[in-house]
C-alpha cells in the first residue's frame, strides 16, 4: 500500500491487487500438511472412547456447545487451513455412511501421517508410502472379515440382546453412559418399529426426537406415534380425543383473500352486517365441510383467528394449529391420513386415525405438548428425551442418533467385531507379519501401516489411565500367544481384557469403513507436494 498525491494535493491511496505469492513445495510442503492434521488429529485423541473427555465449543454468537462426538466437535471447530479442513470433511463422511467411529477415524489418520513423516525423513518417495499403505489396508479389511462373528437375533420372538448391548457399546463412550442400557432399548426398538426387515431397509427420518427439559436422561421414553410441541388452540377444549379421526389440513380457517390489492368502501350500518355475515357464513362452511367427514380432531398447519377458534370449539370440534410441514408429513404417515390443501378436498376417505390424542402437561411452568397415539400405521415413532439442560439434551440426541445408526448397520449387515482396541491390534499383527514377506520398499510403509493401527488401543488406554506402551504390548504378546484376537484394553476396569465377555461389539462394516477412509485421506495429503496460495491485498 502507498499513498500519492494528485494535482491538487489531496491524498489517495493505491492498493496492490494480490502481494507477492506464497509458496511452499516437495518435502516443505509436506511436513507442513502432516504438522496440520496432525494438531487436528491430536485435539480429538482424547475424546476417544468410554473415558473419552468432552470439549465445549463456543459460537461467535455465543452458543455452547459440549460434545465428545468426533464429528460435531470438528464441525464446530473455526478451522482454516485447507488440509484440515480435510479431517473435518473425513469425520462427517463416516458419520454420514456409518453413524459411529467420526473420532476414531480422525485419530487413525493423524497416525499414519505421524507414521509416513518418519518415512519421508528415511527419503522413502510419497507415492511408494501410499502404495505400501494401500496394500496394508487391504490386508487388514481382510483380516477383519476373519476374525469377525455374526450376532443373533430373532425380531419375531423380541430376542434383541445382542443388538441393545452393540448400542451400549456406542452409548458408552457419550454423555448418556449412565442411562446407556434404558436408552440403547429405546434405540433398538425406534428403529425396528420403522424398519423393513425383509428389505433390510431402515428409514431414519421417521424416527422424531423431541426434547424437553426437566428430568434426567432415564425418564426419556419411547412413543409409539407422535409427539407434537404444541397444545389445543382453546384452553376449554378437551384434553383427550379417543378413538381420533384426523383432518390434516394445509389451509387456513379464514375467509380468502385477494392476489391483488383492494380497498373496499363500507357506506351503511347494513353493508357492514352483510360483510360481517358473510364472513361468519365462510366460517361456518369450513367448520362444516371438515365436521361433515366424520372428524373429530383438526390438525391445521396455519393458524386462526379467534371467530375460527370459537366455532370449533362450539361444534365440539379440537384443533391444534402451527403445526410445522415435517411435522405433518409425519402425521399424515403414522395416521394413515392424506394431508388436505383445501376444504373443497375434505373427505372421509382421507381421515388419519389414531388409538388417542391426549394433551401432556409439565412441570410447574405448564408447558404443553400433543402426543398421538395407537396409529393406523406404526411406521412413525418419536423419542421423548428428559436431560437438566438443554446442552444435555442436544448430546443424547446425538449420542441416541449415532446409536439407532449402528443398529440400522447390523440389521444391514450382522457381522461383528469386539472393541477395546482388540481388532486394531489383531490387524497389527496380521499385517506386520505380512510384511516379512514383501520384498519391495513398500514393506516399510506395511509395517508403518501395523504401528499407526496400535494407536488406537494406546489412545484407549492412555485415557483411562493405563500405562499405554505397556499396556498395548501386553495384549499385543497375549493375543500372539494365546492366538485370541478378541483381548483388548479393559477401559471400564473389570478385570477382564477378553471383550466377547466383556459384551463389546463393534459393527464389521464401520470398522472397515475406518480404515479405508482414513487410508483415502492420507494417500491423498501425500500426493500434494505444491501449494500456491495467492497474497492477502495490501
Amino acid at each position: 500500500m502507498s499513498v500519492a498525491f494528485d494535482e491538487y494535493g489531496r491524498p489517495f491511496i493505491v492498493l496492490r491487487e494480490e502481494a507477492q505469492k506464497q509458496r511452499i513445495k516437495g518435502i516443505e510442503a509436506h511436513k507442513s500438511h502432516i504438522i496440520a492434521a496432525r494438531g487436528v488429529a491430536n485435539i480429538m485423541k482424547t475424546s476417544l472412547g468410554p473415558k473419552g473427555m468432552d470439549k465445549i465449543m463456543v459460537g461467535q454468537d455465543g452458543d455452547v456447545t459440549i460434545s465428545n462426538d468426533g464429528a460435531t466437535i470438528l464441525d464446530e471447530m473455526l478451522v482454516e487451513n485447507q488440509i484440515a479442513k480435510l479431517l473435518v470433511e473425513l469425520s462427517k463422511s463416516q458419520d454420514n455412511e456409518i453413524g459411529d467411529g467420526t473420532t476414531g477415524v480422525v485419530v487413525l489418520a493423524g497416525a499414519l501421517l505421524d507414521q509416513a513423516e518418519r518415512l519421508l525423513d528415511r527419503g522413502i518417495h510419497p507415492m511408494r508410502i501410499a502404495d505400501g499403505f494401500d496394500i496394508a489396508c487391504d490386508i487388514a479389511v481382510k483380516h477383519l472379515d476373519s476374525i469377525s462373528e455374526t450376532i443373533d437375533f430373532d425380531l419375531e420372538k423380541g430376542d434383541i440382546d445382542s443388538l441393545v448391548r452393540t448400542s451400549m457399546t456406542t452409548l458408552g463412550s457419550k454423555i448418556a453412559n449412565r442411562a446407556h442400557e434404558h436408552l440403547a432399548t429405546i434405540c433398538v426398538k425406534a428403529v425396528l418399529a420403522v424398519a423393513d426387515v425383509k428389505r433390510k431397509d431402515v428409514n431414519l427420518d421417521l424416527i422424531k426426537m423431541e426434547g424437553k427439559v426437566g428430568g434426567q436422561l432415564a425418564d426419556t421414553t419411547l412413543i409409539n406415534g407422535i409427539l407434537v410441541d404444541k397444545d389445543f388452540s382453546h384452553p376449554q377444549m378437551p384434553k383427550e380425543v379417543k378413538d381420533a379421526k384426523l383432518c390434516i389440513l394445509t389451509c387456513p380457517f379464514e375467509p380468502p383473500k385477494t392476489k391483488t390489492k383492494a380497498s373496499l368502501n363500507i357506506t351503511s350500518v347494513e353493508a357492514y352486517k352483510d360483510l360481517q355475515r358473510r364472513e361468519q357464513e365462510y366460517f361456518v362452511d369450513m367448520v362444516k365441510r371438515v365436521k361433515d367427514t366424520g372428524a373429530n380432531l383438526v390438525i391445521c398447519q396455519w393458524g386462526f383467528d379467534d371467530e375460527a377458534n370459537h366455532l370449533l370449539m362450539h361444534h365440539d370440534l379440537p384443533a391444534v394449529r402451527w403445526v410445522g410441514g415435517v411435522e405433518m408429513e409425519l402425521i399424515a404417515i403414522a395416521t394413515g391420513g392424506r394431508i388436505v390443501p383445501r376444504f373443497e378436498e375434505c373427505g372421509a376417505e382421507k381421515l388419519g386415525r389414531a388409538g388417542s390424542v391426549r394433551e401432556l402437561c409439565f412441570g410447574t411452568t405448564k408447558d404443553r405438548m400433543i402426543v398421538i397415539e395407537d396409529c393406523a400405521n406404526s411406521k412413525a415413532v418419536t423419542v421423548f428425551v428428559r436431560g437438566g439442560n438443554n446442552m444435555v439434551i442436544e448430546e443424547a440426541k446425538r449420542a441416541m442418533h449415532d446409536a439407532m445408526c449402528v443398529t440400522r448397520n447390523l440389521i444391514r449387515d450382522n457381522h461383528v467385531i469386539y472393541g477395546g482396541g482388540s481388532a486394531e491390534i489383531s490387524c497389527a499383527l496380521a499385517v506386520s507379519k505380512a510384511a516379512d514377506s514383501v520384498d519391495t520398499l513398500e514393506q516399510y510403509a506395511i509395517r508403518a501401516f501395523a504401528d499407526a493401527l496400535e494407536e488406537l488401543p494406546m489412545t484407549l488406554a492412555a485415557n483411562s489411565a493405563f500405562p499405554s506402551v505397556q499396556t498395548v504390548g501386553d495384549l499385543k504378546a497375549r493375543q500372539f500367544s494365546e492366538n485370541n484376537a478378541f483381548l483388548g484394553v479393559d477401559c471400564m476396569r473389570k478385570g477382564e481384557n477378553d471383550m466377547k465377555k466383556q459384551g463389546v461389539f463393534e459393527t464389521l462394516i464401520g470398522k472397515k469403513q475406518q480404515f479405508l477412509l482414513a487410508t483415502q485421506v492420507v494417500k491423498m495429503i501425500l500426493k500434494i507436494d505444491d501449494v500456491i496460495k495467492q497474497g492477502d491485498i495490501q
